[in-house]
């Protein structure tokens, strides 16, 4: 009997991320796909597309991707519910609310370019993320 091989490794803090979720992957081909996935997301692309995102990360093709999501062993309620899991787990027990505001995200024509972002995390203090100036105020 062979010995599974490991997956390749990403950037740090996806493979740290991605190695909480690694047990729902039957597969090391499917898991190495979910780390490709969430790198080709936090990547600077303009369209997070399959075929852009296999680019982004290297790939031929994005039939890996595509199959990923669409014929591969897991359940999105398994996924779903562990995401819950880790969220619950950082904070702690705390309760937490979270709205992201997308309205004001910039627009590409002229008239539309004032804006901003705005994130609300109500955890014992107020965030507010302005997404022109790269800042994060607590009140």
């Amino acid at each position: 009997m062979s010995v599974a091989r490991k997956a390749r490794p990403t950037i740090r803090f996806v493979d740290e991320y991605c190695q909480l979720f690694e047990g729902l992957f039957p597969e090391v081909r499917s898991y190495e796909v979910f780390k490709l996935l969430h790198l080709g997301m936090i990547s600077e692309i303009k369209r997070k597309s399959l075929p852009a995102i296999a680019r982004a990360v290297g790939l031929d093709n994005h039939q890996s991707l595509h199959h990923f999501l669409t014929e591969s062993p897991w359940t999105v309620q398994q996924l779903r519910q562990k995401r819950l899991e880790v969220i619950l787990k950082v904070l702690h027990g705390k309760a937490m609310i979270l709205l992201i505001d997308e309205t004001g995200d910039c627009k590409t024509r002229e008239k539309y370019r004032l804006c901003q972002t705005t994130i609300h995390w109500e955890c014992g203090q107020k965030r507010k993320w302005d997404s022109r100036g790269d800042s994060l105020w607590i009140s």
